[in-house]
């Protein structure tokens, strides 16, 4: 028998995923400023915590499951099932837009090349930065949306000096911009934020040797 809980995050993730893309490329199909689609994707995202976070968390995205898991904030086999789901919406997303626009979306990942890679390093590490801030700190609410969504915006910013700036390998394959670059950056980067800001921000218990009592 399924499980109601699983199977709901399960299609919240997905979906959010589809919403997170098509706000995207409904932006990046109109103007190649970088900042445009940076604003969408980080409001979006702030939407998308609002209204599915209180159930899944809205991650959204395979690099801040990732990044959550590094940090022990979420199981193994929940991740699982979180970076599945935002695939499949990924995916589901690239034939809902060939559709809607009627023809194939143009392939904009381009070769593989190390600067791509660290570009988008670098934006997740900013993102996964400000996710590990919000969740630490225990943000709620408006709080919580606007530390993910303007984390979000600043990284994709940062990211489209070298790269298209997604972040996200889920959207990534929505926009049918995905390779190497677009799979593993956002994943390094968003590991690398999140275990900074756990190791410099936050209180680590370093386990003591008990003394030993000696006798007089």
């Amino acid at each position: 028998m399924l499980d109601k809980q699983k199977v709901t995050i399960a299609i919240a993730e997905a979906f959010g995923v589809m919403i997170l893309v098509t706000a995207v490329y409904a932006m990046v199909a109109r103007t190649s400023f970088p900042l445009f689609a940076a604003i969408a994707a980080g409001l979006t995202v702030g939407g998308l915590v609002l209204s599915i976070g209180p159930k899944t968390g809205a991650h959204v995205n395979p690099a801040i499951t990732l990044g959550l898991w590094s940090i022990k904030k979420i199981s193994t086999a929940r991740a699982v099932m979180y970076v599945v789901a935002q695939v499949l919406g990924g995916v589901a997303a690239l034939y809902l837009i060939k559709y809607l626009v009627g023809q194939p979306i143009e392939n904009i990942a381009g070769k593989f090349e190390w600067k791509v890679l660290l570009s988008e390093a670098i934006g997740a590490l900013v993102f996964g930065f400000g996710v590990a801030n919000a969740v630490y700190r225990k943000f709620e609410g408006g709080k919580l949306a606007f530390a993910v969504g303007g984390s979000l915006t600043v990284g994709i910013v940062v990211a489209s000096l070298a790269s298209n700036a997604i972040l996200n390998p889920a959207v990534a394959i929505g926009l049918n911009s995905f390779n190497w670059a677009y799979a593993a950056g956002p994943v390094i980067g968003s590991i690398l934020g999140m275990n900074m800001y756990m190791l410099l921000f936050t209180d680590i218990a370093v386990p003591k040797s008990k003394a030993k009592k000696t006798k007089k």
